[in-house]
């Protein structure tokens, strides 16, 4: 039986009058902004590794930490939880708040989780967590979850408990970032590289756009071939934890192809964004991993110069595990935990992704955020070891190692073109919400299916059946750096331009001026055309695409429009 959902708003009246648990002196809190028990049991917290260091070339470990030294409240127990106690560790709801992301998003996004060995509980664990923070449910029965082996099938691999809190955590972080997102698990029959990279081809052939990889082992060799053979996958996000041994190069996050996910301290404060982070560093044994790769070469878009090959990391996350994040974990353990590592935060940027919308078709997702650095939280505090040159272990203003290029500020540096699901500037620009979530319409609108330009979902303007004028309007800030709003538009217009047509204008509402970026077209059959205007950054300015119709009957005038994007 699963664990009974408890409302967030009972849990906070609950605990406003439960004085007997200690606070937390780390700064955790869970959902609801409820602090939570203590989680600092002492100054350097006591963790154990799910999985054994490697010892062979090839062999990856997974990159989870759990926390020992966690005692959770007396009143919440492994098959239920009280209202008068929450998860020890962060939740859903301060990570959202942390990393400015929109709740309740991820419809009509796949996001893979790929791991060795099998966890036999790993849907009944979702179950719980979801249900703990009120999240929708996420099942077989309902679609939204599917577990796979490695070729795609059902013969899973022998259940191993590391591997099993390793994948509680992941599904827990994805459901975290972006509830709304389809889940596949893949389990690979070993931790052997061969058998992951198998598991990542039939992730993508399944039709994952978004894939986690939380595990990591030393650099070879043979890694440009596996390069090649697992994660060349053009229009796909593949995240990779960038280690926990602190300072040093790993593989697969020195691959040129995936977005490499180093690992941050976040801690509540009384800035005006409301967190800090800083490097995860514990010990000499113990931190977030970042290098120069020995082998990989150095993506087009990274232009460090300390580095001539691959530099780790490009971005970052919460990872420590004094400032660790709530998992229900009960294959062979103890149910609640608090778990850290860059496994926390390679699922978390796989989610952000999620949220931002469908990459591009041609493009790697990891030089997103490259185009878009001031969409970030730069993290210029610690280090993770000593180094030459010294930003590959020292956090500093601008690309660091540990840290990449910041933490999320929003979806704006994970999207194509710098679109957003829901940061800064325009909110759903792909429409991959399934919604027309924030926009406002008039008329025949609605989000659909047969309506996308890239991705699962586009805007239907118009209608198949005689309507009258009908547009979608969405008021945004232009953030610094952008020059430039684009769309994609397919209009179908049977009729002529007299009567019946597309436009599209951007008022800019700082001087005034409206623009016509799109004049008055009337076409059939010409497929997906592109349009765009010019923005001054720190400008407010309202986007409206129109459909005009005259209402008559036989010659119905509809347009689909998408991507829309600020850059």
């Amino acid at each position: 039986m699963g664990i009974p959902h408890i409302s967030r708003t009972a849990q906070r009246t609950a605990l406003t009058g439960l004085v007997s648990l200690a606070f937390a002196t780390t700064g955790l809190v869970a959902a609801g902004s409820v602090q939570a028990a203590d989680v600092s049991a002492s100054a350097t917290p006591h963790v154990k590794r799910l999985c054994s260091q490697p010892t062979k070339h090839r062999v990856m470990a997974c990159k989870a930490l759990a926390r020992t030294d966690i005692v959770q409240p007396h009143a919440l127990t492994v098959n239920a939880v009280s209202p008068l106690a929450v998860p020890s560790g962060y939740g859903p709801s301060d990570l959202l708040s942390a990393y400015k992301l929109p709740a309740n998003g991820g419809a009509g996004a796949t996001i893979a989780i790929v791991d060795a060995q099998d966890d036999p509980n790993a849907e009944s664990d979702l179950a719980a967590y979801r249900s703990q923070y009120g999240l929708p449910a996420c099942t077989t029965a309902n679609g939204c979850f599917s577990k796979i082996d490695q070729n795609g099938g059902t013969n899973y691999p022998t259940a191993d408990a590391g591997w099993a809190g390793e994948i509680s955590l992941d599904l827990d972080m994805v459901s975290a970032i972006a509830p709304n997102a389809h889940i596949l698990l893949v389990e690979s029959s070993t931790a052997n590289m061969s058998d992951l990279g198998t598991a990542v081809n039939t992730a993508v052939a399944q039709g994952a756009k978004y894939v986690s990889n939380s595990y990591g082992g030393s650099e070879d060799s043979s890694d440009l071939t596996a390069d090649n053979q697992y994660f060349k996958h053009p229009g796909v996000a593949i995240t990779v934890s960038a280690g926990d041994s602190a300072y040093g190069a790993e593989y697969p996050a020195a691959s040129q192809y995936v977005t490499s996910v180093g690992g941050t301290a976040l801690k509540r404060d009384s800035s005006t964004r409301g967190w800090s982070e800083s490097v995860w560093h514990t010990n000499s044994t113990e931190g977030t991993g970042s290098g120069c790769s020995a082998y990989d070469p150095k993506p087009s878009w990274q232009t460090d110069s300390g580095c001539s090959k691959r530099a780790i990391s490009d971005v970052s996350a919460v990872a420590d595990p004094a400032t660790g994040v709530a998992v229900y974990d009960s294959y062979q353990a103890s149910g609640w935990n608090v778990y850290g590592g860059t496994s926390a935060s390679a699922p978390i940027i796989a989610g952000v992704y999620a949220l931002a919308g469908t990459p591009g078709t041609g493009d790697y997702p990891s030089k997103y955020p490259y185009a878009h650095t001031s969409a970030l939280n730069d993290v210029t505090s610690g280090s993770n070891g000593t180094c030459s040159p010294s930003y590959l272990c020292t956090a500093g203003a601008g690309y660091d190692g540990p840290t990449g290029l910041g933490t999320p500020n929003g979806t704006t540096a994970f999207a194509t073109g710098g679109s957003t699901g829901g940061g800064s500037a325009l909110t759903n620009g792909t429409f991959e919400a399934g919604t027309l979530s924030g926009w406002t319409s008039t008329g025949s609108a609605a989000a659909g299916t047969d309506a996308a330009h890239t991705g699962s979902y586009g805007a239907l303007v118009g209608s198949s059946s005689p309507t009258n004028t009908s547009s979608i309007a969405q008021t945004f800030t232009a953030p610094a750096g952008s020059s430039k709003v684009s769309f994609a538009y397919d209009v179908t217009c049977p009729d002529t331009v007299t009567y019946d047509w597309a436009t599209a204008t951007l008022k800019d509402n700082t001087t005034g001026t409206t623009t016509t970026v799109l004049p008055k077209t009337c076409t059939s059959g010409a497929g997906w055309k592109t349009a765009s205007g010019s923005l001054t950054a720190g400008h407010s300015y309202t986007l409206t695409l129109t459909n005009k119709d005259d209402d008559y009957a036989g010659d119905e005038t509809y347009t689909y429009y998408d991507d829309v994007t600020v850059s």
